[in-house]
């Protein structure tokens, strides 16, 4: 019998030992990873409001409902930097203000990720003596894995291929793949990695 099973009817059979078994678990979880934390940004808060990229700013400010802030220490900061972005979108033509409120261009994201690559890339294919080329969605990826790169609109993963190399988004499965051929199929917002 498994620890919880479900009958025809609908209702619901509990093993004995089960709220203990999920204790552990829990107990366990907590031991081996107590603490969950993500990067937001490579950069620092304060360079942020004018940085030419896509930024964890940016996607708060465009979402249906940004996440709450405190009027108070690090969040007093966050809403100063959040301000100053709006200023800015709204200076380089990515957001207007109307009726007293900042309305953001449809692609605003999608143009400032771009920018950022393009400006990536151009260093890259400098260092490495090889040429960039685009992924496309639903294009097969193989090559060699060689790096992560930092970027404002996140981690990507560095794929050579014998006379180019592409930059395609990272996913932590990669770290144990450095210098090894992968391979994947680019998806929209991501990649699936074989």
């Amino acid at each position: 019998m498994r620890s919880v099973e479900r009958e025809p009817d609908g209702a619901w059979i509990i093993a004995p030992g089960h709220l203990e078994k999920a204790e552990a678990f829990e107990a366990r979880q907590l031991r081996d990873r107590p603490v969950t934390v993500e990067t937001l940004s490579p950069m620092p808060l304060d360079r942020l409001p004018g940085a030419e990229a896509a930024t964890w700013l940016d996607r708060d400010l465009v979402a249906g409902n940004p996440v709450a802030v405190r009027d108070a220490g690090f969040g007093r900061e966050v809403l100063a930097a959040q301000a100053a972005r709006r200023q800015w979108l709204v200076a380089e033509g990515h957001a207007e203000v109307k009726d007293g409120r900042t309305v953001y261009r449809r692609g605003a994201l999608a143009a400032l990720q771009r920018r950022e690559l393009l400006r990536i890339v151009g260093q890259l294919a400098e260092d490495l003596g090889v040429p960039f080329v685009e992924a496309r969605a639903g294009e097969r990826i193989e090559g060699i894995y060689r790096r992560h790169v930092e970027t404002m609109s996140g981690r990507m993963a560095l794929i050579e291929k014998a006379r180019e190399f592409t930059l395609v988004p990272w996913r932590s499965v990669l770290e144990r793949q450095i210098g090894k051929p992968v391979g994947g199929i680019v998806r929209e917002g991501g990649i699936s990695w074989t």
